[in-house]
Parts: C-alpha cells; structure tokens; sequence
C-alpha cells in the first residue's frame, strides 16, 4: 500500500514546489553566469591595460563586454569563459568545506557555469560564434576551444552528478519548502530589477 505522499508524488500533486524552484533556479542561474562570464572580460581588460566602454547585462539579451582600448584580445577574450566556468566552481567548493546549507544550490550554478561555457565554445568551434568566432580570429586553436567544451562539460555533469534529490527529484527526493522556492524567485527578482538599474545607468553614462 503506498503512503499519502507516495500518493500525491504519482498524481503529481507534490511537483508544484520542485518545478517552480528548478525553473527559479535554472533562470538565476542564468543570469548569474552570463554575469560571471563578463566579468571575467572585465578582469582581463583592466589587467592587461584595456579600457571597458560598456558591459551589456538584460535579461532579455546575451550579455557582452564592449571595449574602448583592448590591447591584449586573446587574453580579454580568453578568460570571459575560464572565469564563467571555474569561479563558480571554487565559490561552490568553499561554501562545501564551510558545510553552508545553500551548498547545493552553489553545486547546481557551478555545473551549470562549466556545461554553458563549455558547450558556448565548444559549438562556437564551429559555428565561429561569439568568443569562439573572436578566439580563432585572434590565433587561438581549433583544438584549444573543443578540449575546453569536452573538459568543462564533463565536469560540469560530473558535479551535478546525484544532486536530483536536492532539488526534490529522485526516489530519495527531499522535501522542497516554499521558503527555498521563495529565496530564490527574491534573488531572482533582484537580479532582474539590478540589471536593469544598471542598463539604465550605463545608458545614461553612455549619452551624457
């Protein structure tokens, strides 16, 4: 005989919390790594000499870095997706030492950062779009762009390797609260409404 909750998972009235939090989730995370991943552009403008005229973030449009002065592009171009994919990797496995209870949460942004990456340069190889396009163009390898997608794709499922249950999916599925499904739409609205703030911001910089 199966239980009440047994019950209500095979009618699916126990989905609601899980499917609101994974899309929640799926959405910041989203908007994280592209964040992420300008950043890293950002980084290796202003250490390599470069000057940043505008970073565009909208949840409406992929993100992108515009430079003024970019002296060294390889190297700019580069580490867009090496940050975007490992600096989520390394907050990830801090927040695991610490035994942080939003751990999990921090290992689904961390695989879904190296798999985003990864297949971003790894299709672009290519396609020839985006930074992959840029990459070749300024003397990076075929190769070197496809060993990165392999790498980062492989860790990147390998770290959301059993985390189902986390996210209340699986036979060993854990209870979703609706107070985790509410701290996530919370950020997930502040993301928002701080990208806009900021393309607001950078527009009238830009026309001043």
């Amino acid at each position: 005989m199966m239980s009440r909750e047994q019950r209500d998972k095979s009618s699916g009235t126990a989905a609601s919390p899980r499917i609101v939090f994974a899309c929640a989730t799926i959405l910041l995370s989203w908007l994280l790594m592209q964040a992420v991943h300008e950043f890293g552009h950002v980084c290796g403008a202003w250490t390599t000499g470069g000057a940043v005229r505008q970073v565009v973030l909208v949840p409406w449009e992929l993100s992108r870095t515009d430079l003024q002065e970019n002296p060294h592009p390889l190297m700019v171009c580069w580490l867009g997706p090496i940050f975007g994919a490992f600096l989520p990797l390394v907050v990830w496995l801090m927040l695991h030492g610490y035994g942080a209870k939003s751990a999990f949460w921090f290992r689904f942004l961390a695989g879904f950062c190296l798999i985003a990456n990864g297949a971003y340069l790894g299709v672009g190889a290519w396609t020839h779009d985006g930074d992959a396009g840029d990459l070749l163009r300024y003397g990076a390898p075929n190769w070197a762009l496809c060993l990165f997608g392999l790498v980062t794709i492989v860790m990147g499922f390998l770290v959301w390797h059993r985390l189902g249950p986390s996210f209340g999916f699986g036979m060993s599925a854990q209870p979703i609260s609706w107070r985790a499904i509410l701290t996530c739409l919370g950020w997930l609205t502040f993301v928002v409404v701080l990208e806009c703030v900021w393309t607001w911001i950078q527009f009238v910089m830009l026309h001043a």
